[in-house]
């Protein structure tokens, strides 16, 4: 287990999460959310540590960080013309995106039902990873029913030796995760509000539906 300061030199922690998920093992990195603890999403043993790191079941899949718009393309079954809205307006940032997952995708982020929640996040050494090793399954750094690691340090509190690589990005700020919108019924829904307030997406969405 090793732990990097991003803030002072991003590229060699960079290159060592890049190697560690490479080889399936678990990195923990900034967002522009709360820290993140990243898997291999086209690994089903790597995801599987990722959800035994958070003392997590599959009935709770993982989501997945892109780095670019044009990966979702190739992750999605069918990309309708508001989730393309949605995410020309507010990517990269905190909009999660559960969209149905193309059936030809060889992986196991849980029990999905066939969907996958995709995010695209604002964060430069996220991003750096996420351009070098293609879609990474990431959740929140923490054990299952703890609050959000704040730091790396919190992180590693919680993870321990779970996490091959920590890459320290500073303080995470206020711990508010993503909001989530759910494109996969007739309606557009909002499932969890979080960052990006419910007034701007209905900018774009007049009629999205928001569950209590």
């Amino acid at each position: 287990m090793t732990a990097y300061d991003v803030t002072i030199d991003a590229a060699a922690g960079v290159a060592a999460a890049v190697t560690a998920l490479q080889s399936g093992e678990l990195v923990v990195l900034p967002t522009d959310t709360v820290y993140g603890i990243a898997a291999d999403a086209f690994s089903p043993a790597a995801v599987a540590k990722l959800l035994a790191a958070k003392g997590r079941g599959r009935d709770m899949p993982v989501p997945v960080l892109v780095g670019s718009w044009r990966t979702l393309d190739g992750l999605v079954d069918e990309l309708g013309p508001l989730a393309r809205t949605l995410v020309e307006a507010f990517w990269p940032g905190p909009l999660t995106l559960i969209v149905r997952a193309a059936p030809s995708l060889a992986w196991d982020l849980g029990d999905t039902r066939g969907t996958v929640a995709v995010r695209m996040p604002l964060q430069p050494v996220a991003l750096d990873v996420l351009t070098k090793t293609g879609p990474l399954a990431v959740s929140s750094a923490n054990r299952s029913g703890e609050p959000p690691a704040a730091d790396a340090a919190d992180a590693e509190r919680q993870l321990g030796d779970a996490v091959s690589v920590y890459l320290d990005g500073g303080p995470a700020g206020e711990p508010v995760p993503s909001t989530i919108v759910d494109l996969t019924g007739d309606r557009a829904r909002v499932v969890r509000v979080g960052a990006l307030p419910v007034d701007a997406l209905r900018e774009h969405a007049p009629d999205l539906e928001v569950l209590p």
